[in-house]
């Protein structure tokens, strides 16, 4: 649960809304409370982490970002409020979110800050506002963006990133398209703004059970042959070697984490 302090707060309601905020974070929940402040540049971020940054808060979605000294002081900060307050050191997750030319651009800067951020996010609205694109149903004025921040989220070694919003609520199928998308390029997940997007959302990013059946049989099937000396085997009319079966594996091992969540939740 992503708690807003950003676009969905009017400017004049900011600072009073950030105790609304911290007190919510102390109510009883099943899953993780993220808050998302203002950008680093604005007057009101400074004082968004000093409100929030307190037990119950799991993360920070930090928006705007455009420069790894930004990211390198955002983390220097929320280390002292952790020192400060008694929290562990590190234990609150920051998620930047890339939406601006300037983010994209020095993207791989930002990767390599060296702070406690083990994955980052999309945002294409504001994205598209900043280039002056056009957002349109099909998103394919998104593919540049998206296989960057995939790439280089890759390259620095960090997590899969989360894909961009879908803000069609009457949209099914375009968010359901939009899923599919984020997962044909190598995303982990996609924000939501609305619960009834969720389990669409899981539905996409949760292997079927054709796939987990079929990755189950390649991993079976190459471990024999393997044993037998082989490399490179045929399944189902499929030629299967090493990639093949480490994609099986990854499969295996992300349904593996789900109902092992599932069964704890």
């Amino acid at each position: 649960m992503i708690l807003d302090l950003e676009d969905a707060v009017a400017t004049a309601e900011k600072v009073a809304t950030r105790a609304a905020i911290a007190a919510v974070l102390s109510s009883p929940r099943s899953g993780l409370f993220y808050v998302r402040v203002n950008a680093a540049d604005t007057e009101f971020c400074c004082g968004d982490l000093v409100a929030v940054v307190r037990p119950g808060l799991d993360g920070i979605i930090l928006p705007k970002v455009e420069s790894p000294a930004t990211l390198a002081t955002i983390d220097w900060l929320l280390l002292q409020l952790e020192r400060e307050r008694g929290l562990e050191e590190g234990a609150i997750d920051l998620i930047p979110i890339i939406e601006t030319a300037r983010g994209l651009t020095h993207l791989e800067a930002i990767l390599a800050s060296g702070t406690r951020v083990k994955r980052i996010a999309f945002g294409a609205g504001d994205f598209t506002l900043d280039v002056n694109m056009q957002w349109q149903r099909d998103e394919a004025e998104l593919a540049y963006a998206r296989a960057r921040i995939v790439t280089a989220s890759r390259a620095a070694g960090l997590e899969a990133p989360l894909d961009t919003v879908w803000v069609d609520l009457q949209d099914s199928e375009g968010l359901e398209a939009s899923v599919r998308i984020a997962l044909a390029y190598g995303f982990q997940g996609k924000m939501c703004i609305h619960p009834n997007q969720v389990p669409v959302v899981n539905r996409v990013f949760t292997p079927s059970e054709d796939e987990i059946a079929f990755a189950e049989r390649v991993a079976a099937a190459f471990a024999k042959a393997e044993a037998a000396g082989v490399a490179s085997i045929q399944l189902d009319g499929k030629f299967i070697d090493y990639p093949i079966v480490y994609r099986a594996q990854r499969l295996l091992e992300k349904i593996a984490a789900i109902r092992d969540r599932e069964r704890r939740t």
